[in-house]
């Protein structure tokens, strides 16, 4: 029986947030292996390899001009900071909880869209990006006893994300998406690189180690391509909920994989977070607003 649009939408979505969900998985463990700024150097050039390989075979190369332009320097800049901000939260608190917190990028990008680009918020998504933000902070829990300042080190990669997706809506739609991510892709590599060479903590890998890597960056191409698949395919309001299903992966891979149990604050929180954002969805397609639903389709990581 042929399945509907937004049913196939659904399940792109769904494969989507699975493939970024192992890819942050294997980026936790190799943090693990190696300083997390060779694991930026090494994944980034997987991907530009791959991603290159598609650039070649679509015809999307173009010249490196395009960095001039403001919003694609400003891109990268975002995908840098967010990655490597990312990367460091990741290596020292469960997969969940970052996961989480990450979650609530389609609210800030709600806020940013208000405060940046100037467009109207009716009250009832402001009280549900309210919402969205206690969510965070039952997760954060400051001044409590399980407060880590790299649940601090998580947010400030969420406003670096959320930078990044801003300036992203006001990239020339004559420089191809696909060459942006090539780019982004090659200087997340290059930052990596710098990193490592700063703090000399070089760690020869293991041919183990680099097929994660490898694996890692396929998850991701494999993660962006089957998100764009998914919004051509289904709407917009149908499939970007199933985003959220990356909470699930998140939960059982980081106890499969990590042995972290999250707690009901975990829990409580990124419950909050979830339906703030599904309402935020909501009323962004009554409003035809879709900008945070398609906020979440970029990498959560980086390339």
């Amino acid at each position: 029986m042929p399945l509907s649009p937004n049913l196939r939408g659904s399940l792109f979505m769904a494969v989507s947030m699975a493939s970024f969900s192992v890819n942050d998985a294997l980026a936790k463990f190799l943090t693990t292996q190696m300083h997390f700024s060779q694991v930026m150097m090494l994944r980034g050039a997987f991907a530009s390899v791959l991603i290159g390989m598609l650039v070649l075979h679509q015809g999307a190369l173009r010249s490196l001009r395009v960095l001039l332009a403001a919003p694609v320097s400003l891109r990268i800049c975002g995908e840098i900071g967010g990655s490597a901000l990312f990367l460091v939260a990741v290596s020292s608190l469960p997969l969940a909880n970052v996961t989480a917190i990450v979650q609530s990028l389609p609210l800030v990008m709600t806020c940013g869209a208000v405060l940046i680009l100037g467009e109207p918020v009716g009250w009832r998504r402001w009280l549900a990006i309210a919402a969205g933000f206690i969510g965070v902070l039952i997760i954060v829990r400051p001044g409590a006893d399980g407060f880590s300042q790299f649940t601090l080190v998580a947010l400030l990669s969420v406003g670096f994300y959320a930078m990044r997706d801003l300036v992203t809506k006001q990239i020339p739609a004559q420089i191809p998406t696909l060459f942006v991510t090539f780019l982004t892709a090659i200087a997340v590599a290059l930052a990596g690189a710098t990193l490592t060479l700063l703090h000399g903590d070089w760690i020869v890998p293991s041919p183990s180690v680099l097929g994660l890597v490898a694996l890692a960056a396929v998850m991701t191409l494999i993660g962006f391509q089957c998100g764009i698949l998914a919004l051509r395919v289904g709407d917009v309001s149908a499939v970007a909920p199933v985003r959220y299903s990356q909470m699930l992966y998140a939960m059982l891979l980081g106890y499969a994989i990590f042995g972290d149990m999250p707690d009901i604050a975990m829990i409580v929180g990124a419950s909050v977070i979830v339906v703030s954002g599904i309402y935020t969805f909501h009323r962004e397609r009554v409003r035809n607003r879709p900008l945070a639903a398609n906020a979440s389709l970029s990498p959560p990581d980086g390339v």
